[in-house]
């Protein structure tokens, strides 16, 4: 508490402000180039689903178009002579409406599979988010795990500062000889080495964090501490159960297979004809005004129904519906697939929590021990029943204890974060939910 106190202080006095799990998750969706990426890829979706949508509709086209003719066209008729039919120049403004009456499925299998689309480019932005927020937790617990450590450095050298100095003491007055206070000076050094390492640690943690949350890597950095023990009480089963119902990954190959399914539907269209209702208005002239000729109306139109059937390309489509079906079935396989991985990640996930609980409550033991093996070892020492090699063997059992348990803590914190993301939790729900 009076780490966590201290470290409040001296945030508040270098105008840092202390980020909680919560804001550090809003703030790395927020700027998140995949997750907006993902955003994108939606918009994309939506937009190509537009696109089918309008293969419904009808169609209007226009053209305008000029022949110019060698010859003024004529006719000879027998007894008369020849007979001026037409011009030389001809002009020629279109306007066609085509409505699709029929297409055997291809205009609405094609809307489906784009349809199916957008459902699918949703899931994957939660999927982008879920592994978002997987990475804050892991970096954010990183921090905390290395300043538990860094504190477990500082007070390892406080200890063999005070055993350097009583060993000095003793030599001093000539009661140890000179290898003992050595030996006390070299283990100060290998401390102050391994302080230097832990906050080398801790200022790559938060380096490692402020490129999770995507500001500037060298931004002065503190975290709310929550390393702590929370009891997790689901089973593996549970867990299972839970991933299968909600893992984004399954629910967009399920949505893979459905479009698979439509491709065939699309491919199959190709074996019926395709009808259409089409409308035509066009205007004629020996100007570019197309304000007619003496030899034609100036304009004219027509509706018509058209039917066809492309019935025979060499099997053609028979190798594209055979080519839809393979897709799907691969389509089918890999649905399996990802639901066999992700039993996987869930139990792999799942058995590390539990390894990670199993040695926390183990660590804690060793500390009680390591902490009254140091204690009876520094005595022993002060009344020369015992060496420096005693009490140094002591201080480095203590230290290794200490750090195994915030190693242990934050690997559970982490584990439980990494369980979260493998059963499908989508921030900010949590496992309290499975």
């Amino acid at each position: 508490m009076a780490v966590v106190l201290f470290a409040a202080i001296a945030s508040a006095e270098e105008g840092t402000r202390i980020l909680s799990l919560a804001e550090s998750i809003e703030s790395a969706l927020k700027r998140s180039v995949v997750v907006s990426s993902a955003k994108e890829g939606i918009e994309v979706s939506e937009s190509e689903r537009k696109q089918a949508l309008t293969g419904f509709l009808p169609r209007l086209s226009t053209s305008y178009s000029y022949i110019r003719s060698d010859e003024t066209p004529s006719t000879r008729i027998s007894g008369i002579g020849t007979i001026q039919t037409g011009t030389k120049d001809n002009y020629k403004w279109e306007l066609m409406l085509t409505q699709p009456v029929f297409a055997g499925g291809k205009i609405l299998n094609n809307y489906e599979i784009s349809k199916l689309g957008v459902q699918r480019s949703r899931l994957e932005e939660a999927i982008t988010v879920q592994d978002v927020v997987e990475e804050v937790k892991v970096a954010y617990f990183n921090i905390l795990k290395g300043e538990r450590i860094l504190e477990v450095a500082k007070q390892s050298v406080e200890q063999r500062k005070a055993q350097r100095d009583t060993a000095q003491s003793f030599f001093d007055v000539g009661i140890i000889p000179k290898n003992d206070l050595l030996l006390a000076e070299v283990e100060l050094a290998n401390g102050l080495q391994t302080l230097v390492i832990a906050k080398n640690r801790v200022d790559l943690a938060r380096a490692r964090f402020n490129t999770v949350l995507r500001q500037d890597i060298n931004a002065p950095v503190d975290v709310e501490d929550i390393l702590e023990y929370r009891q997790f009480e689901k089973s593996l089963k549970e867990c299972l159960a839970y991933a299968l119902e909600h893992r984004s990954e399954i629910a967009a190959s399920m949505l893979g297979v459905e479009q698979s399914k439509k491709a065939v539907g699309l491919a199959r269209s190709e074996f019926y004809p395709a009808v259409n209702f089409v409308g035509n208005y066009a205007k004629f002239g020996d100007e570019p005004s197309v304000a007619g000729t003496e030899f034609q109306d100036q304009e004219e139109w027509y509706v018509m129904a058209m039917a066809t059937w492309d019935f025979w390309e060499w099997g053609k489509t028979k190798h594209s519906v055979d080519a839809s079906m393979s897709r799907l079935r691969q389509a089918e396989n890999s649905l399996t697939d990802v639901k066999d991985k992700i039993a996987l990640q869930v139990k792999d996930a799942y058995l590390s929590l539990r390894e990670a609980e199993k040695r926390i409550f183990v660590a804690q033991k060793a500390i009680e021990q390591a902490e009254e093996n140091y204690r009876i070892n520094t005595e022993r020492y002060k009344e020369q029943v015992a060496t420096s090699t005693d009490v140094i063997d002591a201080q480095t059992l203590l230290t290794r204890a200490k750090a195994d348990y915030y190693n242990s803590l934050s690997d559970y914190n982490i584990a439980i974060g990494r369980l979260e993301r493998s059963v499908g939790i989508i921030y900010p729900e949590s496992a309290g939910d499975i």
